[in-house]
């Protein structure tokens, strides 16, 4: 079984840079990642941070379809319970148009920012369809299909693509898992946010083993993860952020990764109901791109998927190219 390697870049605001110069970074990082022979470049939603520029990733798309030339650009993922699927799918729609097969639509459950950037965003929501429903109906317009009856009966989303978007769902649990497998669509664990390997190998398994192929589909299960690549393993250590993993766990049984206490406090106290705040170490794979090479093997086997999307949020910016070309390198050599 081979691997393809893909990349998430979340177009992270180091200290002293602006976000001018992130997103010139997200776009570099695109072209190297094409010249590299990277399967995907994905962007992702962040809301109401100063850590991470990314607010709207359609947009972003757009701008690295038009500076890059073979590579998938998509993303990782809207966050589509702040959306009408209708309007989500006409975006991705112009996408698709604008570069015929080279667009993903990653769809993602987490709200992408605290309550308050929530609150905005769904403000003036009326119907309020539970993210299934939202993922079927956008389903629906994606794949061509309209309803036969109702206020919206023979309703398409407006450009028609010659290639149709690529839909997949994104989570880091069990649940999303569930959800993907049902509605027979590709999925995408996010272990760099749920933080437990064993979870995400048991996740995926979950997913393989309760697919639903009356769409027509087979599983496409990828696993998305951090990952730092140096000439040496010490190198590739002294690289990792300081920065720790945070969830708030909500009385309601919500859970929500944050990416800094301050964050997360913030998040408890917009939430208005009683939280807890835990702390542990994030889950990276760090080393050589012998030692890095090794462990994408061991989950390769242990999950068994064919692809990873990998993020790599180190500074400075020369050293996050050095860690991808490296990652290109090691999985060179296994196929050579």
């Amino acid at each position: 079984m081979s691997i393809t390697i893909s990349i998430l870049d979340q177009s992270p605001v180091y200290p002293g840079e602006t976000t001018t110069e992130a997103f010139a970074h997200t776009v570099a990082l695109a072209q190297k990642a094409e010249a590299l022979g990277f399967r995907r470049f994905w962007v992702s939603e962040h809301h109401d941070s100063e850590y991470v520029a990314g607010s709207s990733p359609e947009v972003l798309i757009s701008y690295l379809l038009a500076r890059t030339n073979q590579i998938r650009i998509g993303s990782g993922g809207i966050m589509l319970q702040h959306y009408s699927p209708y309007k989500v799918a006409e975006n991705f729609h112009v996408l698709a148009s604008l570069a015929p097969g080279r667009v993903d639509l990653g769809v993602g459950r987490a709200p992408g920012g605290l309550p308050r950037s929530t609150q905005a965003l769904q403000r003036n929501l009326v119907n309020q369809q539970s993210l299934t429903d939202k993922i079927i109906e956008l389903r629906g317009y994606v794949d061509g299909r309209t309803d036969e009856e109702g206020p919206l009966a023979g309703l398409k989303a407006t450009p028609i693509p010659a290639v149709a978007p690529e839909l997949h769902v994104l989570g880091a649990s069990a649940d999303s898992a569930e959800l993907a497998a049902s509605l027979g669509l590709p999925y995408v664990f996010s272990l760099f946010i749920g933080g437990d390997e064993q979870a995400a190998i048991d996740s995926v398994i979950k997913y393989k083993n309760a697919f639903n192929y009356e769409f027509g589909s087979a599983p496409q299960a990828i696993l998305a993860l951090s990952a730092i690549v140096a000439d040496t393993d010490e190198e590739a250590v002294s690289l990792i952020p300081p920065q720790k993993l945070v969830k708030v766990h909500l009385a309601s049984g919500r859970k929500v990764t944050l990416g800094t206490v301050e964050q997360a406090e913030a998040y408890g106290q917009q939430a208005g109901e009683p939280y807890t705040i835990e702390e542990k170490e994030p889950l990276i794979a760090a080393g050589s791109k012998e030692k890095v090479r090794s462990k994408l093997l061991a989950l390769q086997e242990a999950a068994g998927v064919d692809e990873f999307i990998v993020t790599t949020n180190i500074t400075p910016f020369e050293k996050r190219i050095r860690s991808y070309e490296l990652l290109s390198e090691a999985f060179a050599e296994v196929t050579a």
